[in-house]
């Protein structure tokens, strides 16, 4: 059986290398290799949108919040999961009339605030992107472990190697060709795995309850889900690229409302199959992992279906964020060449791989990212309003950082106390500091943009 997963597992990423090296396009130069302008239709990008924002960690947090807190919670993820693509979807079109011959976040938090929030900015889209990356290719490896006889760092050595070699050759087109198929592979999938998945579970017992998590506390954890999902992913470089390589705004819009509603069933699904094991009383695992609970009694091949699954969502995010990080250094650094942005994007895969291969939970550095990134996402986005200045937007974004570490200061002896729970010790993600940073930059930023409004429209 070994040899029959590897096999499976070797032709999915052939697969994936021969559908991204076919999708260069021939003269593209630089600017095409990281927006791919003006190409795609709603479909590819609904698609696109779907692929890159899904990973292995949908097979591991939305069944564990669904299990463990139960639906409210599982909303929440779902929603916090689509709604960065409702944003793009009503922002999007505006950020594009505002700056036609965009690339970047960057570029736009340059057009609305000037160089130091932007370098800011691009920081906090570096450490979210790596981090992301990292867990991915971790993911893949301890899923590999888990479900096979296959050393894990196989298969994070296969998908590093075999979606760099298509993203550094052909660029974001590669990536968005790739999107499609894997897009539909993992919904094939997904239903596949989690309908016999569920036939093998034990019959569901006469009595049984949804989690007994009360609603407060449900409510808590979806409104956390919320604001920490969709921060993060608004400083999602892989996603800003799409709202130039969108054939016009009319189209990015419906290409984004379409991933958004695509995520959010897709998440439910995969979240629900959590509540389904958990109630029907199946050892979930110590640590939980309700999805991998669902294959406990499957026949093998199932197994092997659930692994190219597993791939074909971490191939899906890690080729994403490969050509955003590529596309983010370009963006930054001007003069660089189709060259180097090839080489960019082969360089900042060495430390993310060798950092993969040791295991290492990257959870409460993930958070902390998070968190950065819902301080400055309000300041960031209200550059598309003709009040906003400079001078709110970097208040905004210290508030928010403020604002991160006073619920834990309050509820502390003092701000030592507060920088410690906004660092999430244990790795836990708490309302506090996320709700804190959101209503303080918030509040800021809308204050001083009203009291000293800008002169003239920046963007």
């Amino acid at each position: 059986m070994v040899y029959i997963t590897a096999a499976a597992l070797a032709g999915a990423l052939v697969l994936f290398t021969w559908l991204g090296l076919r999708a260069r396009l021939a003269d593209g130069g630089l600017d095409d290799f990281v927006t791919a302008r003006n190409s795609q239709g709603a479909r590819a990008l609904g698609l696109s949108f779907l692929a890159s924002g899904m990973g292995g960690w949908i097979l591991f947090a939305p069944p564990e919040v669904g299990a463990l807190v139960g639906p409210v919670a599982l909303a929440g993820y779902a929603v916090g999961a689509a709604l960065p693509f409702v944003v793009f979807a009503f922002c999007g079109p505006a950020i594009r009339r505002a700056l036609p011959a965009g690339r970047s976040i960057g570029e736009f938090a340059q057009a609305c605030y000037g160089t130091g929030v932007r370098r800011w900015v691009g920081f906090i889209s570096v450490l979210y992107m790596l981090c992301f990356l990292t867990a991915e290719l971790t993911a893949i490896g301890a899923i590999t472990s888990l479900l096979s006889g296959l050393d894990g760092s196989i298969a994070i050595l296969g998908v590093a190697l075999a979606t760099l070699t298509y993203t550094a050759w052909g660029g974001l087109r590669a990536s968005l060709v790739t999107d499609r198929w894997q897009a539909l592979l993992l919904v094939a999938l997904l239903l596949v795995v989690g309908v016999v998945g569920v036939q093998q579970l034990p019959a569901m017992p006469v009595e049984t309850a949804l989690p007994a998590v009360p609603v407060g506390s449900a409510l808590a954890v979806a409104l956390t889900l919320v604001i920490a999902v969709t921060a993060a992913n608004l400083f999602h470089q892989g996603y800003w690229q799409r709202v130039w390589s969108a054939r016009d705004g009319l189209v990015l819009g419906q290409g984004a409302l379409l991933g958004g509603l695509v995520t959010v069933l897709v998440v439910a699904l995969v979240g629900g199959l959590g509540i389904i094991a958990a109630m029907s009383g199946t050892d979930l695992g110590s640590p939980p992992i309700p999805f991998f609970a669902l294959l406990s009694g499957a026949p093998p091949w199932l197994s092997v279906l659930a692994l190219v699954l597993a791939l074909t969502l971490v191939a899906s995010s890690v080729d994403t964020l490969q050509n955003a990080l590529a596309s983010l250094a370009v963006t930054e650094k001007a003069g660089l060449s189709l060259t180097s942005a090839r080489w960019i994007t082969v360089v900042l895969m060495i430390p993310v791989v060798l950092i993969a291969l040791q295991g290492y939970s990257v959870l409460r550095l993930f958070l902390i990212a998070d968190l950065l990134c819902a301080t400055a996402v309000v300041p960031v986005l209200m550059g598309l309003w003709p009040r906003m200045t400079t001078t709110a937007a970097v208040a905004g974004a210290l508030a928010g950082l403020a604002g991160a570490i006073l619920p834990g200061w309050m509820a502390g002896a003092g701000p030592l106390d507060g920088i410690v729970t906004a660092s999430f010790p244990g790795g836990i993600p708490t309302l506090g500091p996320f709700l804190g940073a959101l209503l303080a930059s918030t509040v800021t930023s809308l204050s001083v943009a009203l009291v000293f409004p800008a002169a003239k429209q920046r963007v």
